[in-house]
């Protein structure tokens, strides 16, 4: 049976969808025709991911959010994992060739990759159900020979050494197996047409070169009608690169490798032209209630509105509503609206992740066993004062405070009580200044 063409009305969407996506800042460029064929009815399209990791990043959350605008019109999506070309590697965007995978690494990638991509895309719909493939299936029996034969003989040196991602790699030293890359990506879109009926890719602008000499492959080796759309690669307004926090680390999708607290404080940190923006690609957000925000945003920018919309749409998106209130929660508690009975909430995960960076202090958990007065604990034990009159003085003035809760009497004492998740202790000193104690 024929998938169901799923109308605007339908869907309660008024614009086409590359009008739509156009609004959204989502096109960089496509294919003459492309609109057209999408007009027609339902395409199974695909979009490559290169496993050089064993988690998804922001980065790629761009060309997903593509293929979801695709799947909610009721075309087909196919997340294709470069197996095969993931051992080689794309030359475009770098300056020298990357280290090779082993099919091992491969795999395992693939298998975090999976579990990303079945939360954003929806598996089980009917005709418009998402694939998950692997280039490595009919790549690991292709003879190098037939290979040259069938493909190879398609695409000039010519045509593909004008391609820009090869000419600037030209200039620093290109290996033979990397300017391969090119036609492998190709050979992809012509076995996914001959197979899967696929006629549509989309993809980064840094992969316009590789997607066209698909199309093109497509033209020269099946004699049909392939197209291709790019979507402009991020920076950030201030021109960092996108999908890094400030300290430079890489914004996973993967849970253990980016905590859902780090990866909603990214949203909710965007500068204001950066969340402007990301609204609008990274939810699905229908334009009036964009409009909406970006309003209400601009009427009281300290509010955060759109930051605070971003982060939560993506976070529930990637990870869980769950997961979205555990932040909330946990950004509550560091920026001083939060209570000693939420931080006593917080997974061993968050805290650690809240606090990760701040000095710690490993001390005996013996010493609170039968408790140990607090000064000892600050002045002694950790020396988190320089000595007990530095924190007498400061615990009088009510500058101290254990676990969110202001410490007053200096005859206090600190005991396995105030372990949390039985093992850590939070000190604030002054309004800003945390610190880890690490009971072992």
């Amino acid at each position: 049976m024929g998938r169901e063409w799923i109308t605007l009305e339908q869907r309660g969407l008024s614009m086409t969808l590359l009008d739509d996506l156009q609004w959204r800042g989502m096109v960089q460029e496509h294919t003459p025709g492309a609109e057209k064929l999408l007009e027609k009815g339902p395409v199974v399209l695909y979009a490559g991911f290169d496993p050089t990791a064993s988690s998804l990043q922001l980065g790629n959350l761009v060309p997903i959010m593509l293929l979801l605008h695709f799947q909610r019109r009721g075309h087909k999506p196919i997340a294709l994992v470069g197996g095969a070309t993931g051992m080689i590697g794309d030359p475009s965007g770098k300056s020298a060739e990357r280290v090779l995978l082993s099919p091992d690494d491969v795999q395992k990638n693939l298998a975090g990759f999976k579990k990303q991509l079945e939360k954003i895309l929806d598996f089980d719909c009917g005709g418009s159900s998402a694939e998950i493939m692997n280039n490595y299936d009919w790549f690991k029996s292709f003879g190098y020979i037939d290979f040259l034969r069938d493909a190879g003989k398609h695409l000039t040196i010519n045509y593909m050494t004008a391609k820009e991602s090869v000419k600037q790699r030209m200039e620093t030293g290109l290996s033979y197996t990397e300017f391969s890359y090119q036609l492998l990506q190709a050979y992809d879109f012509v076995w996914l047409h001959k197979n899967k009926n696929c006629t549509f890719q989309v993809g980064g602008s840094d992969q316009w070169g590789n997607m066209t000499s698909g199309t093109e492959l497509v033209r020269r080796m099946l004699g049909k009608e392939a197209h291709a759309l790019t979507c402009p690669l991020l920076t950030k307004a201030d021109g960092a690169k996108f999908g890094k926090t400030a300290a430079g680390e890489k914004i996973w999708l993967d849970p253990k490798m980016t905590s859902p607290y780090k990866f909603y404080q990214f949203w909710l940190n965007a500068a204001d032209d950066d969340a402007a923006q990301f609204i609008r690609i990274f939810t699905l957000l229908p334009r009036e209630e964009i409009e909406h925000i970006e309003k209400r945003h601009a009427e009281a920018p300290h509010k955060r509105v759109l930051q605070k919309a971003v982060a939560k749409d993506i976070t529930c998106r990637v990870h869980s509503e769950d997961d979205y209130k555990a932040a909330v929660d946990a950004s509550e508690v560091l920026f001083g609206k939060g209570t000693t009975g939420a931080l006593k909430k917080l997974s061993e995960r968050d805290f650690l992740s809240m606090f990760d960076g701040v000095p710690k202090s490993t001390i005996a958990k013996s010493l609170l066993e039968s408790g140990t007065p607090v000064i000892d604990l600050l002045a002694v034990h950790t020396r988190i004062f320089q000595s007990k009159g530095e924190a007498r003085r400061m615990l009088a003035g009510g500058g101290v405070s254990i676990n969110k809760q202001k410490i007053i009497d200096i005859d206090t004492k600190i005991s396995t009580g105030h372990l949390l998740n039985k093992r850590y202790i939070l000190v604030q000193r002054g309004k800003k200044n945390y610190y880890v104690i690490i009971a072992e």
